[in-house]
Order: C-alpha cells, then structure tokens, then sequence
C-alpha cells in the first residue's frame, strides 16, 4: 500500500513549483515600482527577495530568484524600468542583479543552518509543537523565540543585501571605469537606509504570513 508520505510528494511538488512560480512574479512586479533616482533606481526588490528568502525553503528561493534572472536574460522586461535582455546584466548597474543570485544562495544557507543548530522551524529536523505545546507556552517563551527568529533572519536579509551591494559595485566600477568610493557613492550608499527597513519590513511580512497559515 503506498505511504501517505509518497502520496503526498507529487502535491508537495506542485505546491513548490506554484510558490516558485508566484515569487518571481511578485519579483518582477516589485521590479517595476520604480523611483528613478540615480543611474540605479530605488525599487521594492529587496523587500520582495528578503520576503522570499525567509518564507521559501532553500531550493525554492534559489531556483525563484535563479528563474527570474533567466527570465529577463532572454528579454522577458522584468527587470526595473520593465526592461529585460542580456544588455542589462551586462551594464553597469547588472552587477546587483547577479548580486541577487549570490546573496540569496548565500542568505538561504545560513539561515537554514542557523535553524537546524537552533531546532528552529524551517532547519533541519525541527520539532513541530501541537497546537496544545504551542498553548502552554509562556508569554516569555514566545517572545524569546520570536526575537531570536526576527533577528536571525534579518541578519540573512542583511547577507544578501550586502552581497547584492558588493556585486553591484564591483560591476559598477568595471563597466562605469570608476574608482571605488565613486562606486560605492553610486550603487551602494543612496541606498543603505532604505534597504535596511525594507529588510525589517519584509521579515516582519513574513512572519505574520508564516503565523496565518500555521
């Protein structure tokens, strides 16, 4: 008789797939928001991948952002200004689209392994506590486990933000044939303070997602 377990595994692929499917349209979309300052534009990327680096699992979000790249690679316009060919991660400012592939591949794999060394949920062999576990918890319980999930996954939102601005800027500097500080002035600090709260917002999202459908 075959196992609930290997029933269940076409639907668990198809249920990848679709979440796969959704982030690299809502990846594109956030794409499209654009507030043209600079030779980069401010856009709701970042928010859009930290989201996705915290919901999905590991292979999901390497594979959504890897999906999106292709995507816009082929001349699909999902990239910002809705443009999309090979040109723009070629140019000056497609370093941080590469950049986005690195860090989230980076981002993912720590926080998976930070999980699984912490028995958090989304690591390795975590425990799942019954709805009753979960009622007997203190108020302190849940606070402590929140706080130390919420600071957690905003140090990988921070990774994959810092990646994304290395690769940025080293493209920037090759492709512009400018010096570093200029660089960084252009690509990296319009952007810190920004990037930083939408880090927050989007583990805060996340969380209150994640929460809803437990």
């Amino acid at each position: 008789m075959e196992s609930t377990e290997t029933r269940s595994m076409p639907a668990q692929r198809t249920r990848s797939v679709a979440f796969v499917g959704l982030t690299i349209a809502i990846i594109a979309v956030s794409a499209w928001v654009v507030v043209p300052i600079g030779p980069i534009p401010f856009t709701l990327q970042m928010f859009a991948i930290t989201f996705a680096i915290v919901v999905l699992s590991p292979k999901e979000a390497i594979a959504a952002i890897t999906g999106y790249l292709l995507l816009g690679a082929v001349g699909v316009p999902v990239f910002s200004g809705m443009r999309g060919g090979i040109g723009v991660l070629a140019g000056p400012t497609g370093g941080v689209l590469w950049g986005y592939l690195f860090g989230v591949a980076a981002a993912v794999l720590f926080l998976y392994a930070v999980r699984t060394k912490l028995g958090m949920a989304g690591g390795k062999n975590a425990p799942r506590l019954t709805r009753a576990e979960k009622a007997a918890l203190t108020r302190a319980q849940r606070a402590g486990a929140f706080l130390r999930s919420f600071g957690v996954e905003i140090v990988a939102g921070v990774i994959f933000t810092a990646i994304a601005y290395a690769c940025g800027c080293a493209q920037y500097m090759v492709v512009g044939q400018v010096d570093l500080a200029t660089a960084f002035l252009v690509a990296v600090a319009p952007f810190v303070v920004v990037d930083f709260c939408k880090i927050v917002a989007a583990v805060i999202c996340a969380d209150a997602v994640r929460a809803a459908v437990r």
